[in-house]
């Protein structure tokens, strides 16, 4: 998978072009507009990785483009949004807890009323960050269901979703993003001061997508058995 992974971007006739596009893109990110285009190809990456497809997509249709992009972003927006919420609870507990802590021996030396809520406190923060790392490797097999199916509300069809997420495919490809996302990303970030790093960094989103919607859809395909076992 890795191996595909990494020549998947340099795969048919264009891709070139189609790197330097993607690469533009990234600098015109500062007009915001480039991103949706950008979050378009990505959903085609995680679409035609999903269906078997093993040269990058062109940069085309670029009103379809838009469409996907502007999908993704509203998909990205409703999971930050219980991200937020969550981290506004835990805010909420772990700031009442501390109040309590400080004004609680004042007003009564013998309460523990302000202790027991600095645990809570505590205890909600590990809960938040536990939800922040499941969001993180969940919501890639979100964004793939929803390429996938061309549907908003794929992206929390749970029952798909989680049966795509784990299953052994979509963890190594998981793992595997991040691998890349690191080491490569890193060394494309350092190449950035001279421009041509800009056009690494696309690179690498590519690969990264790439797992993503391979891992979700082989380990969703192998675990209702429709696919044949895939080669690591």
């Amino acid at each position: 998978m890795l191996s595909d992974a990494l020549s998947y971007p340099l795969n048919g006739d264009s891709w070139l072009r189609t790197i330097l596009v993607g690469g533009l893109l990234s600098l015109l990110t500062v007009f915001v507009i480039p991103v949706f285009f950008l979050q378009g190809y990505y959903v085609r990456i995680l679409r035609g990785a999903s269906t078997g497809g093993t040269d990058a997509p062109e940069f085309s249709d670029w009103g379809d483009l838009l469409v996907d992009g502007l999908k993704l972003f509203a998909v990205n927006l409703l999971v930050s949004l219980v991200v937020f919420v969550a981290m506004f609870a835990v805010a909420a507990i772990f700031g009442a807890g501390s109040l309590l802590s400080g004004a609680g021996p004042a007003a009564d030396p013998g309460s523990g009323g302000g202790g027991i809520f600095a645990v809570f406190g505590a205890v909600g923060f590990l809960l938040f960050l536990a939800i922040v790392l499941a969001i993180g490797y969940v919501a890639p097999g979100m964004f793939a269901n929803f390429a996938r199916e061309d549907s908003i509300a794929a992206a929390f069809d749970v029952s798909t979703v989680v049966a795509g997420v784990t299953t052994s495919e979509y963890l190594v490809a998981w793992v595997l993003a991040v691998v890349v996302g690191l080491v490569l990303g890193t060394i494309a970030s350092l190449l950035s001061i001279v421009v041509v790093g800009i056009f690494g960094l696309f690179y690498v989103q590519v690969v990264t997508y790439y797992l993503f919607g391979r891992g979700f859809a082989d380990g969703l395909d192998e675990k209702r058995g429709g696919a044949a076992a895939t080669t690591y």
